[in-house]
């Protein structure tokens, strides 16, 4: 097997890695990809403190999805009160492995460097020494998130003159609907004009 970054790919395919086993990620740890959805790890960051009562939980992304796992990292330090933040900047080789589509090739693999960050947020007091520790915000910055089983419910819409229909129910009211208005009739073309008609 050779290392070579200048092969000729269209000459190998990309052997696919298995997929990590999500069982063995533990609990309270975020594994952030880019297409994954942004409030759904919010929801889940949440919950981790809210309902599961952890105290610490720890953001992981990769290449891409290091701006979104700030973004969830902030979001969430605005919804939970008395959160610490110690962030972690570093660099990861991942190797890659080609089999040849072609015979007489040998395989091939490529490293290429991609940065990473792991963002802990926790209510215990973390190593204020360290370059990446930022303090908890101001309670006046933080707005909880309400369970929406406390929610209020929301009122209904008040009926409009345009939406109350007689009794009968035969009004219309002011909606959109297709009357027998402006329109060009059902066939959606008119006769035109200076055609000699």
């Amino acid at each position: 097997m050779n290392q070579d970054m200048r092969f000729d790919r269209s000459k190998y395919r990309l052997v696919e890695k298995p997929r990590e086993d999500r069982s063995a990620i533990p609990e309270g740890e975020v594994r952030i990809t880019s297409q994954g959805k942004l409030r759904n790890y919010i929801s889940y960051a949440i919950q981790c403190f809210n309902e599961n009562k952890l105290d610490k939980i720890t953001l992981k992304g990769m290449g891409q999805a290091i701006s979104k796992t700030v973004s969830v990292a902030e979001i969430v330090k605005r919804r939970v009160a008395g959160l610490h933040q110690l962030t972690d900047l570093s660099s990861n080789d991942i190797t890659y492995e080609w089999e040849p589509i072609v015979e007489g090739l040998e395989k091939q693999t490529s490293t290429r460097s991609i940065s990473s960050i792991m963002i802990t947020l926790s209510k215990s007091q973390l190593d204020t020494s360290a370059v990446g520790y930022q303090e908890p915000l101001p309670e006046s910055e933080v707005k909880p998130e309400i369970p929406l089983s406390e929610r209020p419910a929301r009122p209904a819409p008040a009926a409009t003159e345009g939406d109350a229909a007689g009794e009968d129910g035969a009004s219309r009211g002011r909606g959109r609907g297709r009357g027998r208005g402006r329109g060009r009739g059902r066939g959606g073309r008119g006769r035109g004009r200076g055609r000699g008609r």
